[in-house]
C-alpha cells in the first residue's frame, strides 16, 4: 500500500481518534501525540489494514488502548481521564462562565463513572458512533454496550439533577 492510499484510509478517522484520545488523556500535547503513535502503528501495518472489513473501528480501537497503555504508564502518572473539549468564544462573559461551569460539572460526572460507561459514553453520546462500532471497539456484545450507556446516563442526569436542585424544596 502506498503513501496516499493510507492517508486516503486514516484521514476520515485522524479527528476522531485525536478526540478519542484528547478525551482520555486530558492534555492537548499528550492527544497529539498519541494519535501520531497509532497512525505510525497503523502504517507499520498497512499491509494488513486493507483486510479489515471496518478500518476506522480498528483505528479507533488502536487508539483507545494505546491510551489507556500511556495512562498506566508511569511516565504519564500526571494525566488523568477527564474531558474539556468544548469551548466557545462567540457568547456573553456570564454565559461563557456558566457553560464552563457546567461543563466542569460535567466533566467530574463523567469521570466518576466506571471507565467502561465513560469510553461507552464517549463513543456513543460525543463521537456518535453506532451500537455496532461500539461493540467492535469495545470487544463486547451490543446489548451490554446498551445496558452500560444506559447506566451511565442515568447517572449523569441524577448527578446534574442533584446539583442544579441543590438547596431547594
Amino acid at each position: 500500500m502506498k503513501e496516499r492510499a493510507f492517508l486516503k484510509i486514516i484521514d476520515p478517522v485522524k479527528d476522531k481518534m485525536y478526540r478519542l484520545a484528547l478525551r482520555l488523556l486530558t492534555s492537548k500535547e499528550a492527544a497529539e501525540d498519541a494519535t501520531q503513535e497509532v497512525i505510525l502503528k497503523l502504517w507499520s501495518r498497512k499491509e494488513k489494514i486493507k483486510h479489515y472489513a471496518n478500518v476506522e473501528a480498528f483505528a479507533m480501537t488502536v487508539t483507545k488502548n494505546y491510551c489507556l497503555d500511556q495512562l498506566k504508564s508511569k511516565q504519564n502518572s500526571h494525566l488523568r481521564i477527564v474531558h474539556q473539549n468544548y469551548e466557545s468564544h462567540h457568547v456573553s462573559l456570564q454565559k461563557e462562565i456558566e457553560l464552563n461551569d457546567e461543563m466542569n460539572w460535567l466533566s467530574m460526572i463523567v469521570n466518576d463513572l466506571p471507565e467502561q460507561q465513560r469510553m461507552i459514553f464517549q463513543l456513543r453520546d460525543v463521537e456518535q458512533y453506532e451500537y455496532e462500532e461500539i461493540a467492535e471497539i469495545m470487544e463486547m456484545n451490543q446489548t451490554a454496550i446498551r445496558v452500560a450507556l444506559s447506566r451511565a446516563r442515568k447517572a449523569i442526569r441524577e448527578s446534574l439533577v442533584k446539583k442544579h436542585n441543590y438547596g431547594m424544596g
